[in-house]
């Protein structure tokens, strides 16, 4: 039986090798996938473990803080911290930094607000014209936050520049009844110029600024206006009175500028300088100035301001996104401004105009070390409400803004930010006076210890919230840009903390103002570190899972495991402001807790998946040859069986002859695979390679078992008869495409074959397209979710596309067997006349309704899968599945070019004369 086999294979060559060329694809690409997914998952646990180290593993926040909707979809927005103030206390900080296991407890106290003033000074010398006895410069401001899509115009300021002597009040003597000036002369302050101390200019007196309380008791950004005063010197240098304020010391300068002051709150915070220290390096973030050390105390309260003093510690630069553009013009002038009172001296300057010269935007200078800042008033803000939009974006809901909140209970005027009457988002509460602030350090956020980006927690203290646009819109609006906080602690962007001090310090500060209700539980949240924990295994996951069960038993407090989590981009939508920024759809990088455990077990399921997938596809395309191969030669071997043959020695041969096949195929597997893999960088152990002998003939056999028990039992005489199939219904199809695809229906079975053949092929692809979609997207979608995308999307493509060729394949077997049984009647179409176009549009037409029905089955499948790895249909899936079926169609009808190939090839006389 064996040379008759080998007699076989020999006479029917191409039949053979296309046999063999299946088995070796099916094989060959079986085993290098399955090396490809242990390559991936090594890959994959590779980056997880490279990107996993952040700066704590658990957070502990007070009872209560967790949101519904954090619950619900397991995210936390950027700098939620921001909006909790309190709730831990210093006993249970102690209890959690005792536990074993823990490495550093960290707690950070948010306070509050303080109301900050923001300095800027425009430079105006090269304005100023030397010729003129006396001139005015003018300022007209417009107030820029939100990327300058919020704007607001604010009074004029004025610079007065003369050549005339002055003379500058030694003392800020509002109020009282005699002044001391620089010339020596002594003047009745009262009868001068009402609520403020002027200038002298030969005698006569100027107002040297503007008091804002003219205008309103609640003052703001847009309605204060200044006055400041140069005199030219004969030298060409100007001279003012001490930091354009009155006082004791004039200051000769070599440039003339505007002032430009507004305000801006910022947070302030406490921290354990010694755990923030090791949690973060802070203290080697520090840039001017020094780290908080023993010596830094509260200064109590003391004349004349009568407010204590706290050390902090500030960023170089606040986070607030705001400027001013100024339009600069000048006006010569023949008597100095009027300075009988305020309101008339700004009225009067308010109808002085000229041309604009030039337009600047500026932004607030840094911060300077020493610099002192009010913390009053000091305030709270809540946290956002959201509504959920169908689509899984939120929308932020706006609250009611109520500027009133920023009155001190203890004084009638406040200075209070431009955006204050902007649309709010938080409400505000707790307006007091906490102090001064001084600044002993400056620190640079970005030397803060840096971690991986993909793994960042987005809720530090360190960062500001970004946020981009969500659409084409919005982004077209931001310029491309980033829209950041504003001037305004209500709005939807929250800072972070600006000023820093020491919990130690925080609670004298409490003491001095009498918030002894704040003092008692002052910490916000508490950053662990746990010991021992340096990747992402299943050991550092207990250790972090023990010692976050050990805090909760311990303080009964919010505990949750940030171990693993990664930004996760979150579509929100925000209202349109108060100053001409446009509602905006933005895209904010929230927290996914545990999203490298949702990583390492979707490859998990993706490799299950495809290893699967790829058994299916092998038998099924190696069944579909062989059957094929089969009814090819069904009147050979039904003469054997009419000569004497027995059933059992027609199943051996058929079975042998593919058993010879396959291990052929094997062999060459165990030679392609080491090489193949090296090129695409899979690592395939020549062990795995010599397992795809016996896999290529246990499949061979497997897949041959069906046909050679077919053909056993073949009768004869059904053989020898030529196979005749009467159509069920009558009907004369229109043209090419309809004989095709009707051509489709005489043998169904062999149809649904090759469809079910190249639907494992579709299958395969859609779930491929899903899961990158669901890195991207509902899976994971975060940053580390797009890391190990990247590390393993090129070689399961090439596997994929592996069992769509033989899907392809498999259709073009079964297409090319279509032409053999029909080779007469398609003899008889040419000789009347049917072109060979013709014919090959008939043939394209079965190979076309071949991938549509296998890509709708595949298709579905592959949506369906990807459904349950995702856990919902989603329109990027429905897509991923559209575009495989597409994909089915034209690969099946590309496959019948082959088969098509051979009609040309076809005896037309010799069959006609057969038939």
């Amino acid at each position: 039986m064996i040379p008759f086999i080998w007699a076989h294979l020999r006479g029917r060559t191409a039949r053979s090798v296309a046999l063999l060329l299946g088995i070796l694809v099916a094989t060959t690409g079986f085993t290098v996938l399955t090396g490809a997914t242990d390559t991936a998952r090594l890959e994959v646990t590779g980056e997880v473990n490279r990107s996993a180290a952040a700066a704590y593993q658990v957070l502990v926040r007070p009872r209560g803080a967790r949101t519904p909707l954090e619950d619900d979809r397991q995210k936390v927005r950027p700098n939620s911290l921001s909006g909790i103030y309190g709730g831990i206390t210093r006993d249970q900080v102690a209890r959690i930094a005792a536990l074993d296991g823990v490495d550093v407890a960290a707690p950070i106290a948010m306070a509050g607000y303080g109301n900050q003033s923001r300095l800027a000074f425009a430079d105006i010398t090269g304005l100023v014209d030397r010729s003129l006895d006396r001139q005015l410069i003018r300022v007209d401001r417009t107030f820029l936050a939100d990327r300058e899509l919020s704007t607001a115009r604010g009074r004029a300021q004025f610079v007065y520049i003369t050549k005339h002597a002055l003379a500058w009040p030694k003392m800020n003597g509002a109020g009282s009844s005699r002044v001391e000036y620089s010339d020596g002369s002594v003047r009745n302050g009262r009868d001068l110029c009402a609520d403020t101390v002027p200038v002298l200019e030969d005698g006569r007196p100027v107002c040297d600024w503007i008091d804002q309380g003219e205008m309103s008791n609640l003052m703001n950004d847009l309605q204060g206006t200044r006055l400041d005063i140069y005199q030219l010197l004969p030298d060409g240098r100007f001279q003012r009175g001490s930091a354009g304020e009155n006082g004791d010391a004039l200051v000769t300068t070599d440039t003339a500028e505007a002032f430009l002051y507004w305000k801006t709150p910022l947070l302030l915070a406490a921290v354990d300088p010694q755990a923030e220290a090791r949690l973060v390096g802070l203290d080697r973030a520090v840039t001017a100035g020094h780290w908080f050390g023993p010596d830094d105390r509260v200064e109590p309260k003391k004349p004349p301001m009568n407010l204590a003093t706290l050390p902090v510690l500030s960023v170089e630069r606040p986070y607030p996104d705001n400027g001013i553009r100024i339009g600069l013009s000048r006006v010569p002038l023949s008597e100095p401004p009027p300075g009988d009172t305020p309101a008339h001296a700004l009225a009067a300057l308010d109808a002085i105009t000229g041309p604009v010269l030039e337009t600047r935007t500026v932004q607030a200078d840094p911060q300077e070390l020493g610099s002192q800042q009010y913390l009053a008033p000091f305030m709270l803000t809540g946290g956002v409400d959201y509504t959920e939009n169908p689509d899984g974006s939120l929308t932020a809901v706006p609250v009611p803004s109520n500027p009133e909140a920023w009155r001190l209970r203890d004084e009638s005027g406040v200075h209070v930010p431009w955006q204050i009457y902007d649309t709010s988002y938080r409400t505000i509460s707790q307006s007091t006076n906490l102090g001064l602030a001084r600044t002993v350090g400056l620190y640079d956020p970005a030397k803060v210890q840096a971690f991986d980006p993909l793994s960042k927690v987005p809720m530090e203290t360190y960062q500001a919230p970004v946020a981009t646009g969500g659409d084409q819109r919005s982004r077209d609006l931001l310029g491309g840009g980033a829209l950041l906080p504003d001037g305004n602690p209500a709005a939807y962007l929250a800072t972070p903390p600006t000023l820093l001090t020491s919990l130690d310090l925080l609670d004298q500060v409490y003491a001095e103002a009498g918030l002894s209700t704040a003092a008692k539980a002052p910490v916000s949240a508490v950053r662990v570190r746990v010991a021992g924990v340096h990747g992402f295994d299943a050991a550092a996951r207990e250790r972090v899972r023990v010692v976050a069960e050990r805090i909760a038993a311990a303080t009964g407090l919010d505990v949750d495991i940030t171990y693993g989590s990664s930004p996760q981009p979150q579509l929100v939508d925000v209202s349109a402001g108060q100053f001409g920024r446009p509602a905006l759809r933005l895209s904010e990088l929230w927290t996914r807790k545990g999203v490298a455990a949702a990583i390492v077990s979707a490859v998990d399921r993706k490799s299950v998946v495809l290893f699967v997938l790829v058994l299916v596809v092998c038998a099924l395309f190696l069944a579909n040859a062989v059957t094929a191969g089969v009814r090819d030669r069904r009147t050979e071997l039904a003469t054997l069986t009419a000569l004497g043959w027995p059933a059992r020695r027609v199943f051996g041969v058929v079975l042998g002859e593919v058993a010879a096949i396959g291990l052929v195929a094997g062999a060459g597997t165990m030679l392609l695979a080491g090489p193949l893999g090296y090129l695409l960088d899979v690592r395939v152990p020549w062990g795995r390679g010599l397992l795809a002998v016996p896999i290529a003939l246990l499949l061979a056999l497997l897949a041959g078992l069906l046909p050679a028990l077919s053909a056993a039992r073949a009768r004869p005489a059904k053989g020898l008869r030529p196979v005749v199939l009467r159509p069920r219904r009558a009907g004369r199809p229109r043209g090419p495409i309809g004989l095709g695809l009707r051509n489709l229906l005489r043998v169904p079975g062999r149809t649904m074959l090759g469809a079910g053949a190249l639907a494992i092929g579709i299958t395969a692809a859609t779930v491929l397209g899903a899961i990158t979609f669901a890195f991207h997207g509902a899976i994971v979608g975060t940053l580390l979710g797009d890391a190990v995308s990247l590390q393993v999307r090129s070689v399961d493509t090439i596997a994929v596309a592996a069992t769509v060729l033989l899907g392809a394949l498999a259709v073009a077997d079964v297409l090319y067997l279509n032409i053999r049984d029909r080779s007469a009647e398609l003899a008889t179409l040419r000789a009347t006349g049917w072109t060979a176009g013709a014919l090959t549009r008939l043939v394209a037409a079965e190979g076309f309704g071949i991938g549509v029905l296998g890509g709708l089955l595949g298709a579905g499948l592959g949506l369906g899968g990807a459904a349950w790895l995702v856990g919902a249909v989603t329109v990027g899936l429905l897509w991923t599945a559209a575009a495989a079926l597409a994909g089915g169609a034209l690969v099946a009808t590309a496959a019948a070019i082959v088969p098509a190939l051979l009609l040309q090839r076809l005896p037309t006389a010799r069959l006609l004369a057969e038939e």
